[in-house]
């Protein structure tokens, strides 16, 4: 079967065929930012008409949350003016194709989990470290999607209680903590202020602050894993986002859990799919939800 595939992000939506893992007809353009409700409709019209009579259904990942079709998020301000956008009714009025969807971080988690050894791994997880925190969850081989589309906003655990107000209005959440938007919270009030990506470089030339800035973010994220662990016997953990595949960060990671009791620890890898995870995995999903319909 062939996929029209979506991955709608905050500021890039990316849309390809895919057929078997495999994607082809890949293009990429910039999410509305301005009248952003009328653009948004206009935009899905304007794609399923490019991609007409060539996929057999559409399966859509997008950041925020899928519930019931309807586009959210645990703060909505993030998403402008597409909180509560109908997502799936605006696509649905251009296809009589099946449509199905769900979080970005699920879908590239299920991608991710096509590459494991199914046999041996029957809970697993996917953290993406970025601009924000987010992941999913494969239990006994499953990906939990619902009843309400938040599973995986592993994000919005709490790493210090006594931390920062996350976005979503929590104290203390990993993401308040551990993402690129935490790590450049911190550093831009440094008197020689800079961006996540200089915090690296100065991290990697062993520089005290940015050490101890990435640090914090790593032990965060390490906890995290060992959370997932006892909470899930989660067998296994893949790593990806732009601070998570940042060079020297997953060794860190790895560093603070192996310090842990054996109990809390398990295997931790880099992602492998990249930018294409949230395509590979909605198709990939869809195609397995709409073989249980048949």
């Amino acid at each position: 079967m062939r996929c029209l595939a979506l991955d709608i992000g905050g500021t890039k939506m990316a849309t390809a065929i895919v057929s078997e893992n495999q994607v082809t007809q890949r293009k990429q353009i910039s999410t509305p930012q301005e009248n952003v409700v009328e653009a948004m409709h206009q935009t899905l019209a304007q794609l399923l008409a490019d991609y007409a009579g060539q996929f057999d259904y559409v399966a859509v990942a997008s950041t925020g949350i899928i519930n019931n079709g309807i586009l959210t998020a645990l703060n909505p301000k993030n998403l402008g003016g597409l909180a509560y956008f109908p997502l799936k009714q605006s696509i649905s009025k251009h296809t009589s194709k099946p449509v199905l969807l769900l979080n970005d971080a699920q879908a590239a988690t299920y991608a991710e989990y096509q590459l494991q050894d199914k046999n041996n791994i029957q809970n697993f997880a996917f953290i993406t470290v970025s601009t924000g925190v987010g992941g999913g969850l494969i239990l006994n081989h499953q990906l939990l999607t619902e009843p309400n589309g938040i599973a995986g906003h592993i994000g919005h655990t709490v790493a210090d209680p006594n931390g920062p107000v996350c976005g979503c209005g929590r104290v203390g959440c990993v993401e308040a903590i551990a993402s690129g938007r935490a790590i450049e919270a911190v550093s831009k009030q440094w008197c020689d202020p800079c961006d996540p990506k200089e915090v690296f470089a100065r991290f990697r030339k062993m520089d005290e602050k940015a050490t101890a800035l990435v640090s914090r973010s790593a032990k965060a994220i390490a906890n995290l894993v060992a959370d997932l662990v006892i909470g899930m016997d989660v067998q296994k953990v893949v790593l990806g986002g732009s601070v998570g595949l940042a060079e020297g960060y997953l060794p860190l990671v790895n560093k603070y859990l192996s310090e842990m009791p054996e109990i809390y620890r398990c295997p931790l890898d880099a992602a492998q799919l990249g930018q294409d995870a949230g395509l590979i995995g909605a198709a990939a999903w869809a195609q397995t939800q709409l073989t249980h319909l048949e």
